[in-house]
């Protein structure tokens, strides 16, 4: 290893070690996940939601001696950031360094977060209703798409194109809450434009950058007015895409149909949900 591949291996280790204890901590109280929850609903209008989840693919060169473990299906080299946010742009869980041949959901189900939501030690607030005038009791969830599992506490779009209203009012609604993590990954990429390109270093300093820029990512939305300057607000969707169906888990399918229910409810509607969802 040369010289100033050590220098930036280093240094991007300690940077991840003396702020991700402070700035990129998961939650572990119910106030704190019920902040998110109020924050989501707030600004994407989807109640109950803890968090927005995805994986993105950081481009590498290839690792020598690696066969195709770190290819992937857009036929490059390259590994996973996997990542939950809030509405706030801000990582609150990231797993950095799978093989780009895995997908999100098994590195989902591979991850301590996984873990902790399923023992019941991630804390997350108990089942309440969605609106103080209505009594059903409705889990907590985390957003993803359709590259995930549906599961009591994680929903997924409806599969298929031949949907009812409802099915496309919760997809769209869904979807709203779900970009909050495709624009934190745009936003990285743009502020550690590093990142725009294969990263031309061994595969564990590349690791060692993507968790350095994460953490600095949460600590320059604290300490830097102007860091989140431009970023882009969450606006209607046109277009849904096409998703497959997939196997629920859970009770999943029954938590997704009580929040389609609610989005079309006159308590749980928005005035533009109807127009955005009839658009082809």
């Amino acid at each position: 290893m040369s010289t100033i591949s050590k220098i930036i291996k280093e240094t991007c280790s300690v940077i991840w070690s003396v702020l991700s204890a402070e700035y990129l901590k998961l939650p572990n109280t119910e106030e704190e996940w019920k902040a998110i929850a109020e924050a989501f609903k707030t600004k994407a209008n989807f109640p109950h939601c803890l968090g927005a989840l995805d994986g993105k693919h950081i481009r590498i060169t290839k690792p020598i001696n690696s066969g195709s473990m770190f290819f992937n299906y857009k036929d490059y080299f390259s590994f996973i950031l996997f990542a939950i946010v809030d509405s706030e742009y801000r990582f609150i869980y990231v797993s950095i360094g799978s093989y780009g041949k895995e997908c999100d959901s098994s590195i989902l189900k591979q991850s301590n977060f996984w873990k902790k939501l399923n023992d019941g030690t991630l804390n997350i607030p108990r089942t309440t209703p969605l609106h103080e005038n209505m009594q059903e009791e409705i889990p907590y969830v985390f957003v993803g798409d359709e590259a995930f599992t549906l599961s009591q506490n994680l929903l997924r779009p409806y599969g298929g194109t031949h949907l009812d209203n409802k099915k496309k009012i919760f997809n769209y609604r869904l979807s709203r809450a779900r970009r909050y993590v495709e624009y934190t990954f745009g936003i990285l990429s743009n502020k550690w434009r590093i990142l725009h390109r294969p990263l031309d270093v061994c595969a564990e300093t590349a690791i060692e950058v993507v968790k350095a820029c994460t953490v600095l990512h949460n600590f320059l939305i604290k300490k830097d007015a102007i860091y989140l300057e431009n970023t882009p607000t969450v606006m209607p969707l046109v277009n849904m895409p096409a998703t497959q169906l997939r196997s629920n888990e859970g009770g999943g399918n029954a938590v997704r149909l009580q929040f389609s229910d609610y989005f079309v409810s006159e308590i749980g509607s928005v005035p533009w949900q109807n127009i955005t969802a009839h658009v082809s």
